[in-house]
């Protein structure tokens, strides 16, 4: 990824770098792809000794997702304000491996509305358009 001036960006694959979220909260394992402003992709590994993830909480990480591809950075305070045309499996069984990708569709000052998805390799899992709030820290 390239910044303006030309200069490469380094990619921080930490979600916990850009949110306040810590564990159990922060649902995502990494962040694998980010165009800040634009879209971001992450993945979240649902362990064969956890117990089967409650699909809602692929909504809940495609709002953190979209929280890092909206430009959260630190002291910054992000909400999930609206839901709406979600699609959920009825389980994530353990052993999946899941990819996250959101792209942001429209931005009015501190509102995004943003396009998510969840895919096990080819397989769409969940889709979901949202809302965030992000405000910025202050100085």
């Amino acid at each position: 990824m390239r910044s303006g001036s030309g200069e490469a960006t380094l990619l921080n694959p930490d979600p916990a770098a850009y949110l306040p979220h810590r564990y159990p909260f922060l649902h995502l394992d990494r962040v694998i792809a980010l165009e800040s402003g634009v879209s971001a992709t992450g993945t979240i590994g649902i362990t064969a000794d956890s117990f089967a993830c409650p699909p809602i909480l692929l909504v809940e990480a495609m709002a953190q997702l979209g929280g890092i591809a909206a430009g959260q950075e630190e002291g910054s305070r992000g909400i999930l304000a609206a839901l709406d045309r979600v699609e959920l499996p009825a389980s994530v069984p353990p052993g999946t491996g899941v990819q996250i990708m959101v792209r942001i569709t429209k931005s009015f000052g501190t509102l995004f509305l943003v396009e998510g998805e969840a895919r096990d390799g080819g397989r769409l899992l969940a889709r979901a358009e949202l809302t965030l709030a992000v405000m910025k820290g202050e100085d």
